[in-house]
């Protein structure tokens, strides 16, 4: 094939995705426009979510039925993500509060779930979070609720004992760290990150980088926005964290445990509908007696139903007295996960359902 055989099909091939562009842009927009007559019914009725987790599971479930390839599921779920984000927009601008500074992996966690046409309110430590919803200032909440290597977010469980907000959605992220700085990795000296992160990159740093200083700063968007400051310094952060601050990634997934996960809780004040494949969220105490807490989860087990997490707090209250955390299979509104609630109550001084939600088993 000659070099004007070649160029004039490439043509012909570039004209017809041009083309496809355009059909993609009419189709897009038809919905969109179909979104805004969804806005003025709910305005009209009955209150409505704007943000609604069923529907969402139920949107995503259907183009990953829909979809024969070649492109992946998670391509087609990104985009319909961004264009769920925004609808959000055009039926009602979203503000979404997260656990700042902008560039944390709370904030990619939000981007990743809610796209970049809503508004974020970055808030200077969880408990803020659960405050700015219980005033109505912000829509919703992303809080951490546990991670795969440290395990439960102790802060996060606290905020609970005193607020006991509504769970409406979960998500799981993927933490990968990375090592952010404009200039060559040979000429880095030092390197500024939260401890918390560079004690999950220690091996490869102790291999990379063992000659240069590693600095602790209160957090990765912090330890970002000061090597972007100084010559020969690096952080250890996000890649949304390297883009805000005007980093380049040097190295990429230099965690020493590659599949380590953050789960983040999504809350708000509007309990989702029942999706046939949710989880309930309950919070509970024991009576003192012998076996309470041991014949609290026997109850679940009697009634067949799978605990997927597990986790307790001091009441804050009394001493040597624990709030227990716990995640089943199931939805609250199910008759054998009330049934198993209702039986669950008596071996316990109180029990707070704090919300069932859609089953999130995709890694963002």
């Amino acid at each position: 094939m000659t070099e004007a055989d070649t160029a004039g099909q490439l043509a012909k091939l570039r004209a017809r995705i041009d083309e496809l562009d355009r059909q993609l842009v009419e189709l897009l927009n038809k919905r969109a426009e179909v979104v805004v007559e969804v806005g003025k019914v709910k305005r009209g009725g009955v209150a409505a979510p704007i943000y609604a987790p069923d529907r969402e599971q139920a949107v995503l479930s259907q183009i990953r039925q829909c979809n024969r390839g070649p492109l992946p599921d998670s391509c087609l779920e990104a985009i319909w993500r961004e264009l769920m984000s925004g609808s959000f927009a055009l039926e009602r601008p979203l503000r979404i509060g997260y656990l700042g500074p902008p560039g944390s992996f709370s904030h990619l966690a939000a981007r990743r779930k809610f796209g970049v046409n809503v508004e974020y309110d970055d808030l200077a430590d969880i408990s803020a979070v659960f405050e700015e919803i219980s005033r109505g200032h912000i829509d919703l909440g992303l809080v951490p609720i546990e991670n795969s290597a440290i395990g439960g977010i102790g802060e996060t469980l606290d905020c609970f004992l005193q607020m006991p907000l509504r769970i409406c959605a979960e998500v799981q992220i993927a933490i990968h760290h990375n090592l952010l700085a404009n200039c060559p990795a040979n000429e880095i000296e030092v390197v500024y990150s939260k401890p918390e992160v560079t004690s999950q990159c220690r091996r490869w740093l102790g291999v990379q980088l063992r000659n240069a200083r590693v600095v602790a700063e209160a957090s990765s968007s912090r330890a970002a926005e000061r090597a972007a400051s100084e010559e020969r310094a690096a952080a250890i952060g996000s890649t949304l964290a390297g883009e805000l601050y005007g980093l380049h990634v040097v190295f990429e997934n230099i965690e020493d445990n590659p599949s380590n996960t953050t789960r983040f809780f999504i809350i708000g004040n509007d309990p989702p509908q029942a999706t046939g494949d949710d989880k309930t969220a309950l919070m509970f105490t024991t009576a003192h007696k012998v076996g309470a807490l041991s014949s609290v989860l026997n109850v679940f087990g009697k009634h067949g139903l799978n605990l997927t997490h597990i986790d307790k707090r001091p009441s804050q209250r009394v001493n040597w007295e624990y709030y227990f955390f716990v995640d089943l299979l199931g939805h609250e509104n199910e008759p054998r996960v009330q049934e198993a609630i209702a039986e669950a109550r008596l071996h316990c001084l109180q029990m707070t359902v704090l919300g069932s939600f859609p089953h999130a088993r995709e890694v963002l």
